[in-house]
């Protein structure tokens, strides 16, 4: 099966920019902020929240994180304006993290500090191993300033993960929130597991720590074996849809749209089914909604660094009825 993703990534550069648009309007909600909220309206009616992410990422000089800046303050006010169930993803190398790490603290603070007026939640994207450490230190930063509003993906397929669990959940205790992935970046052997089954037990081993720790645990898979393993994890810790978190004697304070201590996400047009049926037995689920211009580049480089993604592509090319949005 890895064999067929690659030859589907091998001929994209010779297909059609029509046609890669055409199978990326099923996973990007659109190129425009008025896009993303009327996907938004038309999804709440199955039970769905979202987190918006703007297209784009590492930028080349500083005056480039103007356009992200204004962007996302423009879609918090929309989300806020049409009162979606919905918080925002950033990437850090988009505000500048690489290039000016002081600069680039800045402009997160910035927007981290417009979406906490709405108490509104915002989740540092993690991108590949370059800036694991540094978007950590921001999420710490942050944290010291005495926002809550903030926490960090960790991808499974790292060896780091679990102390990096254990560093977070020791800085940000009972405020302490995650997302956990397998992870999209193909990274070095010497850092990273590699093949599917290590990938997915490590998977399943920082969702046990997490869950353990007290965590808000924010599970982001597609993965028949981590959804299955997450609730069979969660049940033996006695939470699940409409049980107050056991872990904690006080409920910690957290932003508007969390879930009882966790949540499933999903990527916008994967598994909706498997989505749907979660949210009918009262999990609370969130769709991954990403707009912009960049819809293109966003569309290729998920195929080149994963070319996994592409078996979802064709079977919902081939096999539509089974992978509804």
């Amino acid at each position: 099966m890895r064999l067929f993703g690659q030859l589907i990534v091998s001929l994209m550069p010779i297909t059609p920019r029509f046609f890669i648009r055409w199978v990326a309007k099923r996973y990007v909600a659109g190129s425009d902020i008025g896009s993303a909220i009327r996907l938004m309206k038309k999804m709440s009616e199955e039970g769905a929240c979202f987190t918006v992410d703007v297209l784009g990422e590492e930028i080349s000089a500083m005056d480039e994180a103007d356009f992200f800046i204004e962007e996302y303050s423009n879609l918090i006010d929309s989300i806020v304006e049409n009162e979606l169930d919905a918080n925002i993803s950033i990437k850090p190398t988009a505000l500048g993290l690489l290039i000016d790490p002081e600069s680039g603290l800045d402009n997160i603070e910035k927007l981290l500090r417009k979406a906490a007026e709405h108490d509104m939640y915002v989740r540092l994207d993690m991108e590949d191993h370059r800036v694991t450490q540094p978007t950590i230190d921001v999420c710490l930063a942050m944290h010291e300033k005495g926002f809550r509003n903030i926490g960090v993906v960790l991808q499974g397929r790292l060896f780091r993960t679990l102390s990096d669990i254990a560093e977070i959940c020791a800085v940000t205790g009972n405020h302490t929130d995650f997302r956990i992935c397998k992870g999209i970046y193909l990274e070095p052997e010497n850092i990273a597991y590699c093949s599917y089954k290590d990938i997915v037990n490590a998977t399943n081993d920082a969702i046990d720590e997490m869950l353990d720790s007290g965590a808000y645990t924010a599970i982001a898979s597609h993965d028949n074996p981590v959804i299955s393993h997450a609730l069979a994890a969660l049940r033996r810790r006695d939470m699940g849809p409409s049980k107050p978190d056991p872990r904690h004697i006080t409920e910690p304070s957290r932003s508007v749209g969390k879930g009882p201590g966790y949540e499933f996400q999903f990527l916008l047009g994967v598994r909706g089914d498997i989505r749907r049926k979660l949210s009918e037995q009262g999990h609370r689920t969130r769709i991954y909604i990403p707009y912009g211009t960049k819809w293109y580049e966003y569309s290729m480089r998920r195929l080149r660094e994963n070319p996994e993604v592409a078996l979802h592509v064709a079977k919902a090319l081939l096999m539509p009825w089974s992978n509804r949005r």
